[in-house]
């Protein structure tokens, strides 16, 4: 027992929940603990930190809270270390950035940098069966959109496309960050302006950049691709600010 939380304990004066939460991340990253594996039980760890029951029971439930572990009850049960969801992550940290207000060029702005990249690392991973969802996806926007609905889905598609790639790219951070920004795309720009004239020139710009991606990913050739994306995005953040006006606008003559 000692020996597994031996160098990580907390040092900080801070609630002693709150070092056994903190000296269990701590463990998790310097360990190299798996998902699955099993913390000690109530009774160690009230040992180890010489705390009571309802220290480590009010420990266990915000590391429940959080993602990082699943209780489990009857003989074999206990605290059971589990992978924190995507969409639980994503969730939390979009809770913060809901009251930065961070706009469309805001998103595009990190978006310029790490969809390139994403771009280039997924597609020396792309299965058939990627290419042909990828294809599935850009041809849902092939048509024009008859109601908000399935404007609304095309965007949504448009995204997934993105998400596609992300998933695939095999770096986690970039994974991260790729779905992360655009599920900020998602509640900040395109639940927000759905209600605006449709820009169908962007519609058509990005069912252009995705057909010429999948091209470029068919033929497995990597500098087109960087340069296919890097357009696409600029070519994105340009109809972007011009969604921003259209909906500045909107407000200042509802204000008149």
């Amino acid at each position: 027992m000692d020996t597994q939380f031996s160098g990580i304990n907390s040092t900080k004066r801070v609630k002693r929940a709150d070092q056994i939460v903190e000296s269990v991340k701590r463990w998790v990253v310097v360990e190299g603990i798996q998902a699955g594996d099993k913390l000690p039980n109530e009774k160690a760890l009230m040992e180890l930190f010489e705390c009571s029951k309802g220290t480590v029971r009010e420990a266990l439930k915000s590391l429940e809270v959080q993602g990082l572990i699943t209780v489990k009850t009857g003989p074999n049960g206990g605290a059971i270390l589990a992978e924190v969801p995507y969409a639980l992550a994503s969730d939390m940290l979009r809770n913060f950035f809901h009251f930065q207000h961070p706009t469309g060029p805001d998103i595009y702005q990190l978006r310029k940098l790490v969809e390139p990249e994403i771009a280039v690392l997924a597609s020396a991973h792309l299965s058939e069966s990627d290419l042909d969802e990828l294809s599935r996806l850009t041809e849902l926007c092939a048509e024009p959109a008859q109601n908000i609905e399935q404007r609304l889905q095309q965007r949504i598609a448009e995204l997934d496309f993105h998400n596609h790639l992300a998933d695939r790219c095999g770096n986690p951070l970039l994974r991260f960050v790729g779905r992360f920004l655009n599920d900020l795309i998602k509640d900040l720009v395109i639940f927000k302006k759905v209600q605006l004239p449709e820009q169908r020139e962007f519609s058509k710009a990005n069912l252009e950049y995705h057909r010429k991606l999948l091209s470029a990913f068919k033929a497995q050739d990597t500098a087109k691709i960087h340069q296919l994306m890097a357009e696409h995005m600029r070519s994105a953040e340009a109809f972007n600010i011009e969604l921003e006006a259209q909906l500045s606008q909107g407000f200042l003559t509802r204000q008149e």
